[in-house]
This record gives structure tokens, C-alpha cells and sequence, in this order.
């Protein structure tokens, strides 16, 4: 089996069920950002040194699996894998029970820290940039209704997994002090 198909190179590609839609279609640019959100968290993935932190991630990254192809899929009812309430709770349990062994916030913090930390700075930022692309395209087209509330929520996520991250480093937040 070769790893390309060709069927793309006049700047189309298919949706579950067959439609074909360019490249440049809302709904693919929704997915994308998916997708380049679930590549920005394997590398954050790859320099966690925590386990409980590493588990989170790829249940995260299995999450965005199914939802890049909830959102590729042009039939709400079509039978493809969908986001759902208890992924949802899931990932506010666990934002819950990391952020409660996290200093309370008095400023705005600076994204960095270490590798990882600012890592999962970056994928908050990524995660952002995927949520605007899946609200514009519920604007226009229907979508999994359990979408949008998981995106926004794991945003919030990404950056108490930051905070968490630079805590384990022992490298401390950065806040942002607006010079005179």
C-alpha cells in the first residue's frame, strides 16, 4: 500500500461518507487544527517524565482522535465515533484534582517554564485556534453538540497541565509584572 494517494493533489479531500470538499472548507479546517493540536501534544507527550501526566495526555490524544473524526464526518448522524458527556467530566475531574495542588493564580503568568511546560503552553494556544475553527463551522453546519464544551474545557486543561508540568520541573511561573 503506497503513502500517498493522489486524490488530494487538485486541492480536495474526502469527508466520511464520500463527499469531496477543498481543502480549504471550514470543516476540514476544523479538523486540522484537531489534529495539529493532538501532534502538539504528543511532543509535549514525549518529554513528560510523569506517569499519571503521560496517561493524561494520551487519553487526551485518544479524545482528539475521535473527535477530529466526529468533526469529518458531514452527517451528525453518521456512524463514526463521537465525543461525549463522560469525556467531558472526565477531563474536568482531572483539571479539578490537578489544579487543586497548584498555587492560586494573583497575576497572569508568562507561557514557558520547562520543555514540557511550555509545551503544553504551546498546545493551549493550539487547542485555542481549534475551538474558533469548530465555532466558525457550527456557525454553518451542524456539529456534535458535546464538541464545543470539550474543546473549550481542555483548553482550560492544557494550562493547569502546564502549571503542573513546570511544578514537577521545579522551575517557577513567570508573572507577567507590566514595566513603567
Amino acid at each position: 500500500m503506497k503513502a500517498y494517494s493522489g486524490t488530494g493533489d487538485k486541492g480536495e479531500t474526502s469527508l466520511y461518507g464520500g463527499t469531496r470538499v477543498e481543502k480549504a472548507d471550514p470543516r476540514v479546517e476544523a479538523f486540522g487544527a484537531v489534529d495539529e493540536l493532538n501532534s502538539q501534544l504528543g511532543l509535549a507527550r514525549a518529554h513528560i517524565k510523569v506517569k499519571k501526566l503521560e496517561q493524561i495526555l494520551k487519553d487526551i490524544q485518544r479524545d482528539l482522535w475521535i473527535l477530529g473524526g466526529d468533526l469529518a464526518s458531514e452527517l451528525v448522524t453518521a456512524n463514526v465515533p463521537r465525543i461525549t458527556k463522560e469525556q467531558l467530566v472526565r477531563i474536568e475531574s482531572a483539571t479539578d484534582e490537578l489544579n487543586s495542588g497548584l498555587p492560586q493564580l494573583r497575576r497572569f503568568i508568562l507561557p514557558g517554564g520547562s520543555v514540557p511546560g511550555a509545551e503544553l503552553h504551546v498546545a493551549r494556544a493550539v487547542c485555542r485556534r481549534a475551538e474558533r475553527r469548530i465555532v466558525a463551522l457550527s456557525k454553518i453546519e451542524s456539529i456534535n453538540p458535546e464538541v464545543l464544551p470539550y474543546i473549550n474545557r481542555l483548553s482550560s486543561m492544557l494550562f493547569v497541565l502546564a502549571r503542573t508540568a513546570n511544578k514537577l520541573e521545579r522551575v517557577p511561573e513567570e508573572e507577567f509584572i507590566r514595566e513603567k
